[in-house]
């Protein structure tokens, strides 16, 4: 792998519906600068590739309440990452980002408010479509046109 590649890590239970979206988003996403990583629901198991590799940028993809309409996302700067009610991982992504910060030269976390999270394959429409719409934002690198937290 080209060491000078982006990496996206998408996190979420695919088992559990919306909660999957970053997982989606990761398996969906193709791109010659990037490195996309479905890390499920242990993305701790995936820091030892981001520590080799020192990506610089760093994008972390999840399914995050934030009291926002379903499918609505925003960039949630690290000071917030810790207040936020996160999730069905078994680590806590404050901690996660605080250690990764330290092998890139950019990080960026953007949370999806879920619609439903529940035992589905599936994403709920809103959710879907709030996919697409990070996708291409991930292919045009335009995070700038995300609102922050």
């Amino acid at each position: 792998m080209n060491s000078k590649k982006n990496i996206l890590m998408g996190i979420g239970n695919m088992l559990r519906g919306d909660d999957g979206v970053g997982a989606m988003i990761a398996q969906t996403f193709k791109d010659a600068d990037w490195l996309s990583l479905d890390c499920g629901v242990a993305p701790e198991n995936f820091t030892s590739l981001i520590k080799k590799n020192r990506p610089p940028l760093l994008v972390l993809i999840d399914a995050v309440e934030m009291d926002l309409e379903p499918g609505e996302f925003r960039i949630i700067p690290p000071e917030k990452i810790n207040t936020m009610p996160l999730t069905t991982h078994s680590i806590s992504l404050s901690l996660l980002t605080s250690y990764l910060k330290n092998f890139t030269s950019e990080m960026i976390f953007i949370g999806i408010q879920p619609q439903i999270i529940d035992y589905s394959t599936s994403l709920s429409p809103a959710i879907a479509k709030a996919a697409e719409k990070t996708i291409k934002i991930l292919k045009d690198k335009r995070f700038n046109i995300i609102q922050k937290l």
